[in-house]
C-alpha cells in the first residue's frame, strides 16, 4: 500500500465524516469532497470539530449540499459576501432533494434546536424558509441499519425578506397586480416576456400549475428558462404558480413577469398585454415610469 493510501485509510478509521478540502478545488463552481460530502458553491471553508461534528461555511447566496452516508452531525453556516448589517434583511430557504434521507435538519441558535425537516419527510417540492437571524442549520444523522443507500441533500437560497414573502405567501401569486406593481415588476423581475399560454399542466400532488408559454418577445431573463426550440425557431418556456390560482389556457398575449426560485421560473404579475400597454403609456405620459421598456 502506498503511503498516501495508508494515510487515507487512517483518516477513514478515525472519523465518520471525511472532508478533504483542496485549495485548487475552490477554482470551480462545484467542490466535491470524495465519497461523502459535496457542495455546489464558491468560497467554501471548513472547520473540524470533535465528537463527529463538522462545520462548514458557505459564501454563496445559493447552492446545494449533498451528504452521502451520513453519520454524526454537520453544521452549515451561510456567510454571504455582503455587509453583516444586511443579514437582518435576509431570508434563507431550503428545498430538500426528492430522495433525501438519513438525517434530520434543524434550525440551531445558541445551542437550541428546532426541527425543520424530519428524516423521511416526502412532502413534494416543500420549501422551508426562515429569517437569517433565526440561526444556522444543524444536520444530524439518524440511526440506520444500513447507511450505504442514504443521501441527505438540499438546495438553498438567500434572498431579501420581501421577495421571499411574495414567493411563499399563498395569495400573492393569485391576486391581480395594481398598475404600480406591474410597472415595478417590469423593472425588478428576473424575467419579463410577452407571450401566450400554450398549455397548462396541473400537478395535484405538488399543488402547482405549470404554464407552458410561447414567447413572442423576450425582454429579459436571468436564467435560460425560455429557449429556442425546434426548427421553427419559436421560443418556449415554463412558468410555475400555485394550483389554487386556477390558471387556464386562454387566447391573447400576456406580459409575464416573475422570479427565479430554485432554478424554476415562478409567476409574478401577468397582466394582459393590452392592459400593460395602456398602463405603460399612461405612466410614460406623466413621467412616472420607474424604468424604460419597449411596450411592443
Amino acid at each position: 500500500m502506498e503511503p498516501w493510501e495508508r494515510g487515507l485509510a487512517e483518516r477513514l478509521r478515525s472519523s465518520s465524516i471525511l472532508i478533504a478540502l483542496v485549495v485548487k478545488a475552490l477554482q470551480f463552481s462545484s467542490v466535491y469532497l470524495p465519497n461523502y460530502l459535496s457542495f455546489n458553491c464558491f468560497g467554501l471553508t471548513h472547520e473540524s470539530h470533535k465528537k463527529d461534528v463538522e462545520q462548514v461555511y458557505l459564501r454563496c447566496s445559493e447552492g446545494s449540499i449533498e451528504w452521502m452516508y451520513p453519520t454524526g452531525a454537520l453544521i452549515v453556516n451561510l456567510r454571504p459576501n455582503i455587509s453583516p448589517a444586511s443579514y437582518k434583511h435576509l431570508t434563507v430557504c431550503i428545498k430538500p432533494f426528492k430522495d433525501s434521507a438519513g438525517a434530520n435538519i434543524y434550525l440551531e441558535k445558541t445551542g437550541e434546536l428546532k426541527l425543520l425537516v424530519r428524516d423521511g419527510d416526502r412532502s413534494p417540492s416543500k420549501v422551508y424558509c426562515f429569517g437569517y437571524d433565526q440561526g444556522g442549520l444543524f444536520i444530524e444523522a439518524t440511526p440506520q441499519q444500513d447507511i450505504s443507500r442514504k443521501i441527505t441533500g438540499f438546495q438553498y437560497e438567500l434572498m431579501n425578506k420581501g421577495i421571499a414573502s411574495d414567493l411563499h405567501t399563498v395569495s400573492a401569486p393569485c391576486r391581480p397586480c395594481s398598475d404600480t406593481e406591474v410597472l415595478l415588476a417590469v423593472c425588478t423581475s428576473d424575467f419579463v416576456i410577452r407571450g401566450s399560454i400554450q398549455d397548462v399542466t396541473n400537478e395535484a400532488e405538488e399543488q402547482e400549475t405549470i404554464i407552458h408559454v410561447g414567447v413572442n418577445k423576450l425582454y429579459r431573463q436571468k436564467s435560460k428558462v425560455f429557449q429556442l426550440t425546434g426548427e421553427s425557431g419559436n421560443w418556449r418556456g415554463q412558468i410555475k404558480t400555485l394550483l389554487e390560482c386556477g390558471v387556464k389556457p386562454g387566447d391573447g398575449d400576456f406580459l409575464f413577469t416573475g422570479r427565479m426560485h430554485f432554478g424554476e421560473a415562478r409567476l409574478g404579475c401577468a397582466p394582459r398585454f393590452k392592459d400593460f400597454q395602456r398602463m405603460y403609456k399612461e405612466a410614460k405620459d406623466k413621467g412616472l415610469n420607474p424604468c424604460e421598456i419597449g411596450p411592443d
